[in-house]
């Protein structure tokens, strides 16, 4: 991350109604890699070194507003209404960075996949004396991609739109994101000159090429791939911008140590953290906020969010960890087992068919299987405390709130309603009663009735 966070600022454009998401979430609430659109070009923006940031919206985007002030409340807001081109939507965040004299980035709340390396890059040729640095990438099909004209010297001499190129241009591979860089005082300056003389009728943000050519100025071109600048306009380009972020989280991942025994079966988040030697068997799915410690393994069809996994864990199969589960080293999860909001002690172990939610459990517990913490009451959420070395029996209901002592034991079948103390037997069930012969009696009268039904018949 650069150091002069203070002299740099971004102009995220997302105020795009996106319809051929044909959705009603705003285009840039779609998700990568469980993180909204937005939230990605949020963060590149930040670890840019952008010290301020405005977002330009739709004032109709209620979801991407509110999800803005709740999570971003450093960003500013600025509204484009009515949508009149990408340069219009810069000039909409004018009066947010009034008297901000610093280099300016304009980056796309529907691209993801941006490495922060090339913005830096963007930044550095404006410090270098370019009045404008461009984004580019080279298209395997530029088809009605802009293309990005150089001269002898690699500089950007002109942004060519497909339909107005000669033949010799379309040949241009080098094509153009939309993302730029140059101070904001050019940037603004030269805005103000741009005109909608085109058959849109829009103001585009590129014409600032030309525009600052004609003024002498150097314009830059930095490049990235072309997976680095997709932008989801569809469902579809959704889909690939989750797969090529997903293949190269997974190829990190391995790279760093961690096992995947089916690569293209594990699904991870964005801020997925998985130490060295962790073990992950085929068809795992990461949500958001997952932590896994060295040595654990991930057995196959589990689903993992919001969970920290201490070392040498095993979880699964077919385990469920939701967000607030803390496990200590050494725990097991097994098939079928829940857990919510709960902390596990080291060594503590539930292998089978359980839900644990709202709980804390003491190292070396076992919690047998079908146990149940009942933590809701129809209106509030309730605490079960489990002590070390405690054991619950199978099938066991735990109504909380209710705490159960180190070293108790409770009986299988039972309902727990009261607390248990340290190294006590807890059996809360009805008495086996035992009737000799009943079975038989009643086998023989079920016949009788069928035959006598029968008959009359």
């Amino acid at each position: 991350m650069t150091t002069a966070s203070a002299q740099r600022a971004a102009v995220i454009l997302a105020a795009g109604k996106g319809t051929r998401m044909k959705s009603a979430l705003p285009k840039v609430m779609h998700a990568v890699g469980g993180r909204p659109m937005v939230d990605w070009s949020l963060a590149l923006a930040r670890d840019a070194g952008c010290s301020r940031i405005v977002v330009v919206v739709h004032p109709t985007q209620d979801v991407l507003i509110a999800h803005l002030k709740a999570n971003h409340p450093d960003a500013a807001i600025a509204f484009q209404d009515p949508p009149m081109g990408t340069g219009h939507a810069v000039r909409c965040a004018e009066e947010a960075l009034k008297g901000f004299e610093g280099e300016l980035a304009v980056l796309y709340g529907d691209s993801p996949l941006v490495p922060v390396g090339v913005i830096e890059a963007l930044f550095g040729e404006v410090a270098a004396g370019a009045k404008l640095g461009v984004l580019g990438f080279e298209a395997a099909e530029p088809g009605l991609y802009g293309r990005l004209i150089t001269n002898a010297a690699g500089d950007l001499e002109a942004i060519v739109e497909a339909r107005e190129a000669t033949p010799e241009q379309l040949n241009v591979r080098i094509c153009n994101s939309g993302v730029m860089a140059g101070s904001a005082k050019d940037v603004f300056r030269l805005l103000q000159k741009i005109t909608n003389q085109n058959a849109k009728g829009e103001y585009y943000l590129t014409d600032l090429v030309g525009l600052a050519r004609a003024e002498g100025g150097r314009c830059a071109l930095v490049t990235a791939t072309e997976d680095d600048l997709i932008g989801c306009d569809s469902k579809a380009d959704l889909a690939e911008a989750e797969a090529i972020f997903q293949a190269r989280r997974r190829k990190a991942l391995m790279d760093g140590g961690v096992t995947l025994v089916a690569p293209e079966t594990v699904f991870f988040a964005h801020d997925t953290e998985i130490a060295t030697d962790v073990i992950v068997e085929p068809h795992v799915v990461f949500g958001p906020g997952v932590r896994i410690a060295g040595g654990a393994r991930i057995r196959a069809f589990s689903h993992l969010e919001g969970a920290v996994v201490g070392a040498d864990c095993e979880i699964g199969p077919y385990a469920r960890l939701r967000p607030g589960t803390v496990l200590a080293k050494g725990v097991k999860i097994g098939n079928f087992v829940e857990t919510k909001n709960t902390v596990m002690g080291e060594g503590a172990k539930a292998n089978h068919l359980a839900y644990l939610g709202d709980g804390r459990i003491g190292a070396d517990a076992n919690i047998g299987a079908g146990t149940i913490f009942c933590n809701y009451d129809g209106f509030e959420k309730h605490q079960t405390s489990i002590g070390e070395g405690a054991f619950v029996g199978s099938n066991s209901a735990i109504v909380a709130p209710v705490s159960i002592g180190d070293g108790a034991y409770v009986g299988s079948g039972s309902v727990i309603t009261k607390d248990v103390p340290d190294d006590a037997l807890a059996v809360a069930r009805g008495h086996q009663m035992t009737r000799e012969g009943w079975a038989k009696t009643f086998r023989t009268r079920k016949a009788s009735e069928k035959a006598s039904k029968k008959k009359k018949e």
